[in-house]
């Protein structure tokens, strides 16, 4: 567009030297006056139409000068003097981290923080964010088209740190961690929103401690284990301890309810009906008697 100007205003130029000038080419000075003048004309007309692509907007500015007001995806017919320069307001994240090749920025990207108790912890983060379309041109007008290294990355990093001071690094590693991500969101969120971005959501990926407390701390886990371990098997020998008790308990009190019930008279009977039956058994048999209230002694011939 602007180039066709540029060339159009050229061939004016050289057609009016030519024309002013007696050599062979004059001849060709109408033409390409016409072409020059034709060209002017099909770059100020294409000027003139602008078209935004979906999920983005655009900043006028005419002469270095940032006007108001934005232009909405779709086609626009514009002053053709006027610079457009397209903002992206989708979601965008930004990802900081300690594997080369996640990160935006080559090699180890993850922030470093010192906790409460002097150790330094490596988290790995992602901030998802977008532009507000109605700010772009004060976007534009104080920070430029690289917000995102100058406003996302060091604001970001530095709300990290100084939050992460306010904890140690075991709690920020456990039972910290989602306080300490809502923390840290609402003071990035409310720098973004005065410079014209939205946050909206933080996601720490990742938490790495020194090597010393992942140590502590897998050991900490380790005898938390054996003390479940150690409560459990406890438990199931006092259920078995328990269950012979009650074994115990029921066998005497059988013991008991039979010496109770079985009397001289009573063992005496039975004695007598077990004779009877065997006398009227047909094998030979030889009885032996011991006395009065003995049992006898019973041997077959077999």
């Amino acid at each position: 567009m602007i180039l066709f100007i540029i060339l159009g205003i050229i061939l004016l130029i050289i057609g009016f030297t030519l024309k002013s000038n007696v050599n062979p080419f004059s001849k060709f000075s109408g033409l390409l006056s016409i072409i020059g003048v034709i060209m002017i004309l099909l770059g100020l007309f294409s000027s003139m139409f602008k078209q935004i692509d979906a999920g983005k907007v655009g900043v006028k500015s005419l002469y270095g000068s940032v006007e108001s007001g934005v232009l909405e995806s779709g086609l626009h017919v514009i002053n053709p003097l006027l610079d457009i320069t397209e903002f992206d307001i989708q979601t965008q994240n930004y990802t900081m981290s300690a594997v080369h090749g996640e990160g935006a920025q080559e090699g180890d990207d993850a922030i470093r923080v010192l906790s409460n108790d002097g150790l330094e912890v490596v988290i790995d983060l992602t901030v998802l964010y977008r532009v507000v379309p109605t700010d772009a041109p004060k976007i534009f007008k104080n920070i430029g088209v690289d917000y995102t290294d100058k406003i996302v990355r060091p604001i970001t990093r530095t709300r990290i740190r100084d939050n992460a001071v306010f904890y140690d690094a075991v709690a920020l590693y456990s039972t910290k961690r989602n306080e300490f991500q809502e923390r840290i969101f609402k003071s990035i969120e409310a720098d973004f929103k005065t410079r014209g971005l939205v946050l909206e959501q933080l996601l720490i990926r990742n938490i790495d401690l020194p090597i010393s407390v992942k140590k502590s701390i897998e050991s900490k886990i380790n005898a938390e284990q054996d003390a479940q371990k150690m409560t459990f098997v406890l438990q199931k020998e006092k259920q078995e301890a328990e269950r012979k008790r009650v074994e115990a308990q029921g066998i005497a009190d059988y013991q008991r309810i039979i010496s109770l019930g079985l009397t001289d008279k009573q063992l005496q009977y039975e004695q007598i009906k077990a004779q009877k039956e065997l006398a009227a058994s047909p094998n030979s048999k030889i009885i032996f008697m011991n006395g009065k209230g003995s049992a006898p002694v019973i041997l077959s011939d077999k």
